[in-house]
């Protein structure tokens, strides 16, 4: 199929962006040696990870259905992080992952040796209390009483000869400057340590593949860890993988209040719910900011919250019902995140090759919503 023989609304992730995407963290890899992981709490379309892993070297996860995801979807290194296992998950996890985290000393005294001895490579994720982002507290793990680490003076003096790594993760959609800083805090704090250690993760929210993100810097930040501590370097990006790879092609329903309020089929709540819990502004093609252009609407869902709104944007000539409109960036935490409130039709999920051609992934139906309740 074409785009406009597409049933809406629909997510399309395109194969040329994603491939320029992973182009690009491929190159990092080659040219440091570190290795770079796809975090699949921003993009799990797992019938990409044949591509993925063409590129990356594998997968992490956040707990225990995506660490299964991981190891059968792509099969290379699984690493898992999770702020607390249940005893019931474990065995399955250990099946599963080859790089287990822990995010305190009383999980990794009651877990660790256990995965240790199952041959597995064991780490602690630490807090080093340096918070680089201003806007949204709720996305840093380094906010004061942040539940996200162990902090350095919780360590003991000596850890248990099994653990052979630390992982930190601070950074929500940032250049490489704030991983400097960080790494400075970390090695303030945890360096002692490190020269103990096998490897190191540097976490997510690397803005790598973004236009003007400093590669130079992170690369120099990666060679120089490595170097000192003698520890492998990993990356576990998810937004960086799937930057500006997906549109979600959405339909106008309906126009409200002298046509001001535009009525969509996709809904913010159910849709892409970051635009409400960022909150952000999804850029959406051909449009500009409220006054830009000559026609400005409220693009809003159909669903009964009142907030479920998407933002107000202009346009060159007036909308119709009918119209097509194209949210660009929404590969990216929107299919794993999801809902069907007020028993709303998930969107279908579409591949577009590199030649154009469209192929339906994935459609959802009434038992998709039903099954969940």
């Amino acid at each position: 199929m074409k785009r406009e023989e597409l049933k809406t609304p629909c997510y399309i992730v395109m194969e040329s962006a994603l491939k320029k995407n992973l182009e690009i963290l491929q190159g990092v890899r080659q040219r440091t040696g570190c290795k770079i992981l796809l975090a699949q709490k921003a993009f799990s379309m797992y019938s990409c990870y044949p591509l993925l892993g063409k590129y990356l070297d594998g997968t992490a996860a956040s707990g225990l259905y995506e660490a299964r995801l991981g190891a059968e979807e792509m099969g290379k290194e699984n690493h898992i992080f999770s702020a607390a296992y249940k005893e019931e998950d474990m065995e399955e996890i250990l099946s599963y992952c080859g790089h287990i985290v822990f995010n305190s000393f009383s999980q990794l005294e009651k877990y660790g040796e256990r995965a240790a001895k199952a041959g597995k490579s064991v780490g602690i994720r630490v807090n080093p209390e340096c918070s680089t982002q201003e806007a949204h507290g709720i996305y840093d793990p380094c906010a004061p009483g942040s539940r996200l680490g162990v902090l350095a003076k919780e360590f003991p003096d000596r850890l248990p000869e099994w653990v052979e790594g630390i992982h930190f993760h601070t950074l929500c959609e940032q250049n490489a400057d704030a991983l400097a800083v960080t790494l400075k805090a970390v090695e303030e704090q945890f360096g002692s340590w490190l020269y103990g250690m096998k490897w190191i993760n540097f976490g997510g929210g690397h803005h790598i593949t973004r236009e003007g993100y400093n590669i130079e810097l992170l690369e120099n930040c990666i060679r120089y860890v490595s170097d000192t501590y003698g520890v492998t370097v990993y990356l576990e990006p998810g937004e960086a993988v799937a930057l500006d790879a997906g549109h979600l092609l959405t339909e106008v329903e309906d126009m409200l209040h002298g046509e001001t309020i535009a009525i969509l089929d996709s809904s913010a709540a159910c849709h892409m719910p970051d635009v409400l819990e960022m909150p952000y502004r999804p850029p959406l093609r051909a449009s500009g900011q409220e006054g830009e252009k000559a026609f400005a609407y409220t693009l809003a869902g159909p669903t009964c919250l009142a907030g479920d709104v998407i933002g107000i944007y202009s346009f060159d000539k007036p909308l119709a019902v009918g119209d097509r409109l194209t949210f660009e960036d929404m590969a990216i935490y929107t299919m794993v995140k999801n809902n069907t409130f007020n028993g709303m039709p998930l969107p279908s999920i579409v591949w577009e090759r590199e030649d154009g051609e469209c192929e339906q992934i994935r459609s959802f139906g009434y038992m998709d919503f039903k099954g969940r309740l």
